[in-house]
């Protein structure tokens, strides 16, 4: 069929992503949103430019974006960064994107999903970020995405735990997602993710979002989220995948009390005197339910029992 749309070139600037333009282009292709993959498309302007301007992104950068869709975002990413390694699960939009960037040399595409399991990250993804970072001179890594609500959680958690060097990461999620990656100790939306996030990084909510700067529209407003490790954090954590996992099976029974909640562990239970005695010797009620503790105490109770 004939392309509704020229190719951009490294020069040409990106193509702005209005719901008309999104509209001729499906309609070009052929192509309809997949709700079971997450997909909305941002078509708010000001919004793509706050987030790319959260990014702070210049030639330095080895920028991972999860979530091509079009192609739109990748390209005003490509225009700065020193590379972009561009991650899309629907093939079906493949010649779209790449129309849309064009023939930029600093922009690689990866087909396929960003995760190989639930708790691991795709080596495909990971190696291909590394070959971009090599190739372009890059000294700093960013993730840079509106990432499909449902990845958005595990992909920040499993880089948060892994080895690679994030400067920072700016990306579209779920407010509730958000909510939840910068609450409070005590609220209703303090779990795991809560301590998990803060525990490694600084978060900050840049803008919340609403379902009307979506195409199509989804059912919850959204955030754009800056989260930025930080290494004197993780250093006091220590080992982060064994810390993640104590939190994992902590908040499994996130209803019962410590002490209940210590003796049922998921991996086997555990003597309650025994675990009266060691939550005595570190000065913790075992009364008192998990979201009562904040971060450090978090800690002090995965070095006790994890």
């Amino acid at each position: 069929m004939d392309e509704p749309y020229l190719e951009t070139s490294p020069n040409t600037p990106s193509p702005r992503q209005t719901l008309s333009y999104l509209k001729r282009l499906f309609d070009g292709y052929g192509l309809q949103a997949k709700s079971k993959l997450g997909q909305n498309f941002l078509i708010d302007l000001n919004l793509v430019d706050l987030v790319v301007r959260s990014a702070q992104i210049d030639r330095a950068d080895a920028i991972l974006e999860v979530g091509t869709g079009t192609g739109s975002l990748t390209a005003k990413l490509a225009e700065l960064a020193g590379s972009v390694t561009t991650v899309e699960i629907d093939r079906s939009l493949q010649p779209v994107a790449k129309q849309i960037v064009g023939h930029r040399p600093n922009v690689r595409f990866v087909f396929g999903d960003c995760l190989a399991r639930k708790n691991v990250l795709s080596s495909e993804m990971l190696t291909a970020w590394d070959e971009e970072f090599t190739k372009h001179g890059c000294t700093r890594r960013k993730l840079v995405a509106n990432l499909p609500y449902v990845i958005a959680t595990p992909l920040i958690t499993n880089l948060l735990i892994s080895d690679v060097v994030v400067e920072r990461m700016v990306v579209m999620v779920q407010w509730e997602i958000a909510e939840r990656m910068r609450a409070s100790v005590g609220t209703k939306d303090y779990n795991s993710l809560s301590v998990l996030v803060q525990s490694v990084a600084d978060v900050e909510v840049v803008r919340k979002v609403l379902p009307t700067n979506f195409h199509p529209r989804p059912k919850v407003d959204s955030a754009i989220v800056m989260i930025k490790p930080n290494p004197v954090k993780r250093a006091q954590v220590g080992d982060v995948p064994r810390f993640r996992a104590f939190l994992r099976d902590l908040y499994t029974h996130r209803r019962k009390n410590l002490r209940q909640a210590l003796s049922g562990w998921p991996s086997g239970r555990r003597d309650k005197v025994e675990i009266d005695e060691k939550l005595k010797a570190i000065g913790m009620d075992g009364t008192i339910r998990s979201e009562a503790l904040d971060l450090e105490q978090h800690r002090l109770l995965c070095a006790t029992f994890g």
